[in-house]
């Protein structure tokens, strides 16, 4: 019960990994709020099986993109009256794109879903965090190496995510709230079931020393363990979890 009388925010939380954390966080005593935009469904499905392993919950829409309902994202967390725990998973590659097929919006739609939302909510949230608090990005392996094919844009949006984990520990240190960051590589989740043919995926795996792909509770153990206080004194870094396919 690491979590015990603690409150934890997972952006996204409503399916794959996102889920995957808000579940683990539950079974160890936090109150999970979980957040989602479009995947209302799959969010209320988690909720409610927190909810029937007598673990607490809270559910809340919004569209983290935009700067307004963030604000009542922050008002809603307000009144449960603090929060320990900011898990910024939110986030997509919306679709695999050429250079040559890109545009600003496409930019913009790939950039804002990534990074523009883990900075709102963690610059509108984070006074909301006391001592002890933690923070934990959802990066990924693209951050690392640039992202399959018509990543690029993706893969850019997590290196941002990779160096502001940096720069947000060395500010909020002082604090004493801790940030890092998970960087997953090939994970079996509905991302890659939609941009990723199986022909990729089985190449990938056949190059991975562990042979497999990796699962969403997978990452689960691993935010759950940088979100506890047994990683108190680990910040800054960004924790590779790939099976051994890139290795730093």
């Amino acid at each position: 019960m690491r979590f015990k009388n603690k409150i934890a925010l997972v952006t996204g939380g409503g399916r794959d990994i996102g889920r995957a954390i808000a579940l683990r966080l539950a079974s160890e005593g936090a109150h999970v709020i979980i957040n989602y935009s479009q995947s209302e469904e799959s969010a209320h499905a988690t909720f409610s099986d927190i909810k029937s392993a007598d673990g607490q919950a809270s559910i809340f829409k919004a569209d983290i993109t935009r700067s307004s309902e963030i604000e009542k994202l922050k008002d809603f967390v307000s009144n449960l009256g603090k929060l320990d725990v900011l898990i910024n998973n939110a986030g997509g590659i919306i679709a695999r794109k050429k250079l040559s097929e890109q545009d600003e919006s496409f930019y913009d739609a790939v950039m804002d879903l990534n990074f523009k939302s883990l900075f709102l909510v963690t610059h509108s949230l984070v006074g909301l965090m006391p001592s002890g608090g933690s923070i934990v990005n959802i990066s990924s392996l693209a951050a690392r190496d640039g992202g399959g094919a018509g990543a690029s844009l993706y893969a850019a949006s997590k290196g941002a995510i990779t160096t502001y984990t940096r720069s947000l520990a060395k500010e909020l240190g002082p604090s004493g709230i801790r940030v890092n960051a998970v960087c997953p590589g090939l994970i079996n989740t509905t991302f890659h079931d939609k941009f990723t043919s199986n022909e990729v995926r089985e190449k990938v795996v056949g190059a991975t020393p562990l042979r497999r792909e990796g699962t969403s509770e997978d990452v689960a153990n691993l935010v759950a363990f940088l979100a506890s206080d047994e990683a108190s004194f680990i910040t800054g870094v960004n924790y590779d979890i790939n099976g051994g396919i890139l290795v730093y």
